[in-house]
């Protein structure tokens, strides 16, 4: 949720900033209207209140024989005390529901557009070149025995896979490659439950344009969730944190599960676009002053597992009508993926500014003032995904894959993943 404050005193850069995101303008008015009419609704409830309190005092101080007048006239009052505070709860539904269709405003400098209107900011290492015919990483991860497709499809359906042998010790290197060094950079880790509450699901952003790519279990009402920026945004919810150390920071290491409803027909081969995954997720929590220089050490961290994997890659800045509606800003990096000749997504870093925070009612109370609302950000800094672009990137002519050797440690001292077929 955005700040009320702000929509009331500058509704046109709220209007510019729905207009970046290709939406309609029409939703601040709409959130304006609204939000007049809870606070007239409000107004009214209050004055009949009052009124109402003041004829009390009236009644137990009248005589006996004006006192069944005053009763029959209190009884009145108290119907249209009932009926106002009536209307304000109708008022504040319609407030919030306008409200909630006004998303983060987005930070100066965010590129205005849709998911091809991104800006590259830098681009890092060379593309791959092969004197033999790259394989892509189902193939390649067939002939290690690391990725089998046709069972997953068999126990699971479609977009399910089972993660073999080598797959899932380097799947296991790689989080835990990720997480030793959140752990160096001072974040707490945690195993998040990865079923939420509606209102944390609610919170987070998650159930909105994207809302049809969550999984829902009707029968407890909780959700499965596509990432554990979810219930680590909720593990602080209603409650007043304390910055006096610092920035809090956490590493959530989870399964992740989505739909990919909007992708029909995309990625169908291989584990590029699946609907389970496993990540370890960065999520901080720091007040909206430091939010944006937070937001760069998530990247520069991101950007360092991926130097010291080998891969090459490119930071893009999002543009404004792909953000999601929390993010008031998107750092995503792109590795080269051989054998699609084009980068792919490996890596996304959001600044939530105050939205999620205002939506759960997290709050700090900065020195000598009252509360205020934190900031929150979320990063990827390992995830299954990775894999597609280190078998890829790594491959050998026979089939054989090395192992980058910052994973080495992890994978035993193994150098060379070799085919088993």
């Amino acid at each position: 949720m955005i700040d009320v404050t702000l929509l009331r005193e500058d509704p046109e850069l709220v209007k510019r900033s729905q207009m970046a995101r290709g939406e309609s303008p029409e939703t601040v008015d709409d959130a304006l209207a609204a939000d007049r009419g809870r606070r007239a609704a409000i107004t009214a409830f209050e004055e009949l209140r009052a009124s109402q309190n003041a004829h009390g005092k009236r009644v137990a101080q009248a005589p006996k024989d004006e006192k069944a007048a005053l009763v029959a006239e209190a009884k009145e009052l108290s119907e249209r005390v009932k009926a106002a505070q009536h209307a304000v709860t109708e008022a504040e539904a319609s407030a919030d529901l306008a409200l909630s269709k006004i998303e983060n405003i987005v930070i100066d400098g965010v590129p205005a557009g849709g998911e091809d209107n991104f800006v590259t900011l830098r681009t890092h290492g060379d593309v791959p070149a092969y004197d033999f015919e790259p394989l892509d990483h189902l193939a390649l991860g067939e002939k290690l025995g690391a990725i089998d497709m046709e069972r997953g499809t068999k126990v699971s359906g479609s977009r399910f896979y089972f993660l073999t042998g080598i797959g899932a010790r380097l799947e296991l290197a790689l989080m835990t490659l990720a997480l030793d060094r959140a752990l160096a950079a001072g974040f707490t880790p945690i195993i998040p439950p990865t079923l939420v509450r509606p209102e944390v699901m609610r919170g987070t952003g998650f159930l909105g344009q994207h809302g049809d790519e969550v999984y829902h279990l009707e029968d407890d009402d909780l959700y499965l969730v596509g990432t554990s920026e979810v219930p680590l945004a909720g593990y602080h919810m209603d409650e007043i944190l304390d910055f006096e150390r610092g920035a809090k920071r956490y590493a959530g290491w989870s399964t992740c599960y989505r739909r990919e409803a909007g992708s029909y027909g995309k990625d169908t081969r291989g584990i590029i676009r699946v609907h389970q995954f496993n990540k370890l997720e960065m999520f901080v929590y720091t007040t909206p002053e430091e939010a944006e220089a937070e937001h760069l050490r998530l990247v520069a961290m991101q950007e360092g597992m991926l130097q010291d994997l080998g891969l090459s890659y490119r930071v893009i800045d999002v543009a404004a009508g792909d953000l999601g509606s929390s993010a008031a800003r998107k750092y995503d990096i792109e590795a080269w993926v051989p054998t699609q000749g084009a980068y792919r997504e490996l890596t996304s870093t959001s600044n939530c500014t105050t939205y999620q925070a205002r939506r759960l009612d997290i709050r700090f109370r900065p020195e000598g003032g009252k509360t205020s609302p934190v900031a929150t950000l979320n990063g990827t800094l390992a995830t299954t995904r990775w894999i597609v672009a280190l078998l890829e990137t790594h491959q050998r002519a026979d089939g054989s894959v090395t192992v980058p050797e910052v994973l080495r440690p992890y994978l035993g001292g193994l150098e060379v993943m070799e085919p088993v077929e």
